[in-house]
């Protein structure tokens, strides 16, 4: 039990001092901070994002984050851009240089070369006094008072917190741009997100059979409608309008109270307000309605409100929406 104690101990030790820094950061922006977000927003270039070591795994990170909310960014080690991926950096690129000490011998090899390009840099460091921080055009300050290793050696509150640096500048350029939903998921169009953002109802229902029946079928009818459609409801209509819905909740409810369904017909146990959607909603607007109301399908209508077809709980699952 003392062991367990310990290691939480610990865990939340290493949460606070984190957290503690990087609320810190607030405090260290400052127009340097508002300087590099506005050029890069003008730069008719890409952001080159490079570091080394630990420094280097956050830059991808960051470039990925730049990517997915509109700005074109690419990462380049360090290390190897002194040894031929200099190449890389073009006329009108900004380059994003991370490093704790802002001393290491490749960002200092680096910067004069970049320099001497013409490009601008942005230098993320620990250290505003280091080489990095001197020769960089703008300068962001990610001071850190302390690793939360608890020999003060391996990067993490200083990696974390260069992170967070990054993660800011992608929201200020992002809303900079006026980045919309819409944006997002042009970025994104085979994850979860992306589908949320642009998934149709009539993307949904293509491929789903469409049941329906009369007010004045049989029961028979209505059951074997349900049963073969496969979708565990069916419509109920006037040519081709909807009158009401019955679920095979509503057939199992009938059956509890008579076994003679001979003189029944659709209208004795069909609902009659039931729950609809247009083709053209979005996906996510038939799974906020379900989960609203309760409820597993909802039928579906075009534009002149005609019935045609079903969206089911199912379909939103098997699309990884839910």
């Amino acid at each position: 039990m003392k062991k367990i104690n310990t290691i939480i101990k610990t865990a939340k030790q290493t949460i606070l001092t984190e957290s503690n820094a990087i609320a810190n950061l607030a405090n260290l922006i400052d127009v340097d901070f508002e300087e590099a977000v506005k050029f890069i927003l003008n730069s008719k270039g890409r952001v080159i994002v490079t570091g080394i070591g630990k420094s280097a795994n956050i830059a991808t990170k960051i470039v990925a984050t730049f990517n997915s909310t509109g700005t074109p960014a690419i990462f380049m080690h360090a290390a190897d851009a002194i040894h031929g991926d200099l190449g890389n950096v073009q006329k009108d690129d900004v380059v994003i240089c991370i490093s704790k000490s802002g001393n290491t011998p490749e960002i200092k090899v680096l910067i004069p070369l970049i320099k001497n390009y013409g490009n601008k840099i942005v230098a993320i460091t620990g250290n505003i006094e280091s080489y990095l921080g001197e020769h960089a055009d703008f300068t962001l300050n990610a001071f850190v008072e302390k690793e939360a290793c608890p020999n003060n050696l391996a990067p993490t509150t200083s990696t974390t917190a260069q992170l967070v640096l990054g993660d800011a500048l992608a929201i200020c350029l992002l809303n900079s741009r006026g980045f919309s939903s819409k944006d997002f998921a042009k970025y994104h169009p085979g994850g979860a997100l992306g589908k949320r953002l642009y998934l149709r109802v009539s993307d949904l229902i293509k491929n789903n059979l469409v049941p329906k029946v009369t007010a004045t079928d049989s029961i028979a009818k209505v059951i074997v409608e349900i049963s073969e459609k496969r979708l565990g409801v069916t419509a109920v209509l006037d040519t081709h309008k909807i009158v009401g819905i019955i679920t095979d909740g509503d057939i199992r409810r009938m059956l509890a109270n008579t076994t003679d369904i001979s003189e029944y017909t659709a209208k004795d146990i069909m609902g009659t307000n039931p729950k609809t959607i247009d083709s053209e909603a979005m996906a996510i607007d038939a799974l906020n309605t379900m989960e609203n109301n309760s409820i597993t399908q909802i039928l579906v209508t075009d534009h002149t409100k005609n019935y045609i077809g079903v969206v089911h709980l199912h379909d939103l699952i098997k699309e990884g929406i839910f």
